[in-house]
């Protein structure tokens, strides 16, 4: 018998190349080997598939069955596969026709009852389907997920009967509607809220507006981590382009996406986590923390209790916006264009330097406590602020405030300030690279004395100086300055403190 082609594809960080699946009949003894560097879990597939096909009321071949997965150099595994195969065994020996097969392409995993059950990954599946200008089938289980594609051609089915009748069925079928417009992303929690903190509050609103890497230090209970939850609430609004790409890294994951669409992430991993958990990777490479904070926010709270080694392993995602995980055959990329945001107590006990408690510890411990963060690390972070305990609540609705802005407020100068940054280089102040920086952020005469000065004194890195040049730049464009002047380069140095007591 000749065999049969089916279409299907692969999971290769956020992108799914083509697979094809030649499934072909010969004499011998029963049996369905599958070939093309298929991991276990897909070789396994060949008894799901078995009692699949019984349990639909389809005949079994008692021939030998051989299953290629092309190309072969690409790792295959999940059961994403299993579908593919089954209607290739049904194709090669003739229970269906192969031309109803054409122009279309299929994932999902088999039950022994032949019910599809969902599989992750399926909005990458769905966006490379449709730029190949094919058809979808996929599992009923995954359709909310499909339903976020605009103008993507998906049909959901439950089980292989009822699949294969929609491929015989005249006419197209009902494909899943489009159902992004619809979902309601939860709020925000409000800036508004949160009284005082009036420098802490101005660094949050340049690091929004410039994409900069912001750390808070104070002791326990001043506000730190209630500050960064709301960091998310003053960024931009995604784009369609920016939740899709986030989607598809949360696909990966089996995350729910109804309730993340286009919301900006906020992953706050615990201090205890691996390197692995926080840049990704596994025998089979998934995104870690800091892909699935990808258009949005890192929390890094209690930022010394965090392994060094998986500290020192952001520093190349924080410059390069992405994360390579490499295999003895293969590398795999995953986005990571996000925003640290690191809290962290001054000592071990967290109150020195604090007016209203004493500190027990020694300056030996001190040291080596503000020690477990290296500087080059540390270099990288561009806004340090120290944040005290407020007088009054943290919480309060208080109409002396004088710092009581919202988030919308805020959200509105970081929107204007971004636009501005848009316009003039494509990407914001912090993505800058060194030939863009002399062009866009050249100070005036006044602050590049300033910045001489002050890199002579502190004795600052030139990476330093960089991005001290970029923050001025963002606090420019907050107050739609052309040039950058000493006020802004002055400002920037201030919140470049230590982050320390």
């Amino acid at each position: 018998m000749n065999p049969s082609t089916i279409h299907t594809s692969a999971l290769n960080g956020v992108d799914a190349p083509s697979v094809t699946v030649e499934v072909g009949i010969t004499n011998g003894l029963p049996g369905i080997t599958i070939v093309g560097l298929a991991r276990k879990e897909v070789r396994e597939s060949a008894s799901r598939v078995r009692h699949a096909l019984r349990s639909s009321k389809f005949e079994m071949p008692l021939s030998s069955i051989t299953v290629n997965l092309a190309p072969v150099e690409l790792p295959k595994s999940g059961g994403r596969y299993d579908i593919p195969i089954a209607l290739g065994i049904l194709a090669a020996s003739k229970q269906i026709d192969p031309a109803i097969l054409a122009g279309v392409e299929f994932l999902g995993e088999l039950a022994l009852t032949g019910a599809l059950r969902p599989v992750p990954g399926v909005l990458p599946s769905l966006l490379a389907a449709s730029r190949r200008g094919r058809t979808l089938f996929l599992p009923k289980a995954n359709s909310s997920e499909a339903g976020l594609v605009k103008a993507a051609r998906a049909v959901a089915v439950t089980d292989l009967r009822q699949l294969v009748d929609c491929l015989y069925a005249h006419g197209e079928p009902e494909r899943v509607a489009y159902s992004g417009d619809r979902v309601r992303a939860a709020a925000y929690p409000e800036l508004k809220d949160v009284i005082e903190m009036a420098q802490a509050k101005r660094a949050m609103e340049i690091a929004a507006a410039g994409g900069h890497n912001l750390l808070l230090s104070g002791p326990p209970g001043a506000g730190k981590s209630m500050l960064a939850k709301r960091f998310p609430g003053l960024l931009p609004p995604m784009s369609e382009e920016e939740a899709l790409e986030t989607a598809s890294l949360h696909s990966l994951k089996g995350i729910t996406l109804e309730e993340s669409w286009r919301r900006r992430p906020f992953r706050n991993p615990h201090h205890t986590c691996s390197v692995a958990a926080l840049v990704g990777g596994g025998a089979r490479p998934t995104p870690g923390e800091i892909s699935l904070a990808h258009n949005g926010v890192l929390f890094l709270d209690e930022l010394p209790q965090f392994r060094r080694d998986a500290l020192e392993s952001l520093r190349e995602p924080l410059e390069t916006r992405n994360i390579v995980v490499s295999r003895a055959r293969y590398t795999v990329t995953f986005p990571a264009r996000f925003q640290l945001l690191a809290a962290m107590n001054p000592c071990p006990c967290g109150f020195v330097g604090d007016p209203q408690r004493e500190c027990r510890c020694t300056p030996e411990a001190v040291r080596r406590y503000q020690g477990r963060i290296s500087g080059p690390f540390l270099d990288r972070v561009d806004l340090r602020v120290h944040v005290c305990r407020p007088a009054r609540p943290i919480l309060a609705d208080d109409p002396r405030d004088g710092n009581g802005i919202s988030s919308a407020q805020v959200r509105t100068r970081v929107v204007e300030a971004r636009e501005i940054q848009m316009d003039r280089s494509a990407k914001c102040n912090a993505e800058l690279k060194d030939v863009e920086l002399r062009v866009h952020c050249h100070p005036r005469q006044d602050g590049r004395a300033l910045l001489e000065h002050a890199a002579e004194k502190l004795a600052l890195s030139p990476r330093a100086c960089a991005r001290i040049l970029k923050v001025a730049r963002t606090i420019a464009d907050l107050e739609s300055a052309v040039r950058v002047a000493e006020r802004h380069i002055a400002e920037a140095l201030a919140l470049r403190g230590s982050g320390f007591s």
